[in-house]
């Protein structure tokens, strides 16, 4: 029996040498299989670490363009809308022109007793009708004597004086008009040559 009790410690002895070592080899194991895996787990954090920087960065360029593009459209839109304000009276004015004209047509009527009170009171709602254009910054082009701007006049003939300049407009057939810094029609000239 003592032999039997040898044997059993010795076999217990044994089993627990093997399970020792295999606790160690498992411990080993899972030591060795742990360091792997923050490796493994460091190496995809960085990679992943990495794409987020380059979307963050390609989102905030995008963002970027974004904003651009809003505010130059901001710019364009305040810009129309400023230059259509400012020549709102366009249309109108180039419509009404031709009835200044025919006004001053109208004066130019040589006046007599007969007709003194007639042109009296064109005269007058010329005046008002002058002003009010004026009020809208609408004026007229000065012609005559000045040097020939083809921005500004439209030159119709061409005469030969030797006592006017070149490029002189010497006669104005019809006045041409501006809207604030606008041409809205060029005086038509006769310019010398």
């Amino acid at each position: 029996m003592e032999e039997t009790k040898e044997q059993n410690v010795t076999n217990e002895e044994i089993d627990e040498t093997i399970i020792d070592e295999n606790q160690d080899v498992t411990e080993e194991d899972h030591e060795a299989n742990a360091e792997k895996s923050k490796e493994i787990n460091i190496e995809e954090i960085l990679q992943e670490n990495e794409q987020l920087k380059q979307e963050t960065t390609q989102l905030k360029d995008r963002m970027l363009r974004i904003q651009a593009e809003y505010d130059n459209f901001k710019r364009r839109t305040n810009e129309e809308r400023l230059a259509e304000r400012k020549y709102q009276s366009e249309k109108l004015a180039i419509a009404l022109l031709s009835v200044l004209d025919n006004f001053e047509r109208a004066l130019q009527v040589e006046i007599t007793e007969e007709n003194k009170g007639l042109m009296d009171g064109m005269q007058m709602i010329y005046n008002q009708f002058a002003e009010a254009l004026q009020s809208e910054e609408i004026t007229a082009i000065n012609a005559v004597n000045e040097q020939f701007d083809p921005n500004i006049h439209q030159a119709v003939m061409q005469v030969e004086d030797e006592s006017v300049e070149s490029n002189i407009v010497v006669e104005e057939l019809q006045k041409g008009y501006m809207l604030k810094d606008k041409v809205i029609r060029p005086a038509m000239v006769k310019v010398n040559k």
